[in-house]
This record gives structure tokens, sequence and C-alpha cells, in this order.
């Protein structure tokens, strides 16, 4: 079964993005990767993803973390994923949306680069927010670890879980001299019968 994670964006959702941020100008808009200042490698496209359910933290003020346990289960060359629902709970675009998101601790991040994962994946404006946004992702992209932000239908992947394994593919738009790219995400899981 597909699921799709990626934003849909519509004239009226692109207005009010931009009016209330304004890192969503182009190549920036709806679910996107920050490439920085390198090229999105074509072996990206598709990937083993894990997305991890930690909507229990996100919402407490607490920056994301993960146990050992949940560390274990990240393999190189994922595409993890946080499902903190944010995208959920606040609408794309709206002012709240970019304000006080979840983030994921420093050492989290350390952690996923050191486990040499391909990409993460959030289902918020990004994995650090405010000042640190940008100088994270370009952090990331330096070790080779690309962030997709503002993604969805993380719950369908989850079926209730607080983890699900997939493939996971993810087609940038073809654009040059961008720090940030629209794409469409989708995943491919194993049907239940």
């Amino acid at each position: 079964m597909w699921i799709d994670l990626t934003v849909a964006v519509t004239p009226e959702l692109s207005e009010k993005a931009r009016a209330n941020e304004k890192m969503t100008a182009f190549g920036h808009l709806g679910t996107h990767f920050d490439v920085m200042n390198l090229t999105f490698p074509l072996e990206n496209a598709r990937r083993s993803g894990l997305v991890l359910d930690v909507t229990e933290v996100a919402f407490t003020g607490q920056e994301v973390s993960l146990s050992a346990e949940a560390l274990n289960l990240v393999q190189e060359g994922d595409f993890v994923i946080f499902r903190t629902g944010r995208i959920e709970n606040v609408a794309y675009g709206s002012e709240a949306y970019f304000g006080i998101h979840p983030q994921l601790e420093h050492s989290l991040i350390d952690a996923l680069i050191e486990k040499k994962v391909a990409m993460i994946g959030i289902d918020a404006a990004g994995i650090r927010r405010g000042s640190e946004h940008t100088p994270m992702d370009q952090y990331c992209a330096d070790r080779g670890v690309f962030v997709v932000e503002n993604l969805c239908n993380l719950g369908a992947l989850l079926q209730g879980q607080k983890h699900a394994r997939f493939e996971i593919f993810t087609f940038p738009i073809k654009f040059e001299g961008m720090s940030g790219l629209p794409c469409r995400v989708m995943a491919l899981v194993e049907d239940v019968i």
C-alpha cells in the first residue's frame, strides 16, 4: 500500500504560509528538504524508512530524545522520521505552526549522524527552530545527511505502533542553486491481511 507523506499545497495555503514565515519562499514551501549547498544524491530517492512516534514528548516543551533501545532500531542509510503530531494538531501554514514547534536534541541529531543515516524527517517546520534552524540543517548537510520538513500522514505508517519500517521514496524537483527543494515523499508499506 502506498502512503503519500507530502503536504498538499494550494494557492491559499501558499499565501498563508508565506505571510507567517519568511523561509517559506520558493523552495521551502510544503514538504521539502534543505540541501544547503549540496546536490541530492540519487541513491536517496529510495531508502529504508523508519518512523518513530515521539508524540508523548512533543507537546511537553521538552526536546525530543530517544532511548538506547529506540536508537538501536536505526540502521545505516535509513531515512529516519519523527512523528511529533505537530502537523496533525496545528495547521501547516499558520503562525502557530511555525512558532514553538518540537525539536530534536542536539545529542540525538549527532547520534543519527554517527549511525550514518541518509535523511532525517519530521512533521514540523524543522529539527531545530529559530536561529538554530538553518545552521543545524547546514551541520547535517555537511555530514551528508539531508533534513526533510513538513511530512504528514505518519500515523498511517505507524498503524498504532510506536515505530514502523517501510520502503520510502523521495523525489525532489530538479532545481539548482536553491537552499531548499520541494519534494514528493511516498512510503510503500506491506499490506496487512
